[in-house]
């Protein structure tokens, strides 16, 4: 019985670590935007259309973030689409869920933060299968798509 559990301890082990390994293959591409939904309070969302937005490992560069090697660290909380939908904290999302089209369950807000310059880049959404991506930013939802 102990063999079992220990073989059993092994496995999910791998599954749960393939899991938190294989996020930031999602993450850590380069984005552009593609549209955006709502206004932007200073700043022209048109402008910032065809911009991107890289991240790759410890490392960002684009319109919204930047960071040099080791500066990077980056966390992200799982929802499903009802669980994110329903919570306050984006009611924006929910508001404006007709004009971003989600396509899948598994829902990841992400916190993107540089140490070296103290920017912080939230919430940084990604719907599995991981095509597109939203950024909240000052009244505007901006939609990503990989590049």
């Amino acid at each position: 019985m102990r063999v079992i559990l220990n073989n059993f301890t092994i496995i999910l082990g791998f599954l749960v670590l393939g899991t938190v390994l294989a996020f930031p293959q999602i993450l850590d591409v380069e984005w552009k935007v593609v549209g955006y939904a709502g206004e932007g309070w200073f700043e022209k969302p048109e402008n910032v259309l065809g911009k991107t937005q890289t991240f790759h490992k410890g490392w960002a560069e684009g319109y919204f973030i930047q960071c040099e090697f080791q500066g990077l660290s980056k966390t992200h909380t799982r929802y499903n689409l009802e669980e994110f939908l329903a919570n306050p904290e984006f009611a924006l999302f929910k508001k404006l869920e007709n004009q971003l089209e989600f396509q899948g369950n598994q829902v990841f807000v992400n916190r993107i933060t540089c140490h070296e310059n103290k920017k912080v880049l939230y919430p940084f959404v990604i719907i599995e299968p991981g095509n597109k991506a939203y950024y909240l930013y000052e009244g505007a939802i901006y939609i990503f798509e990989k590049k």
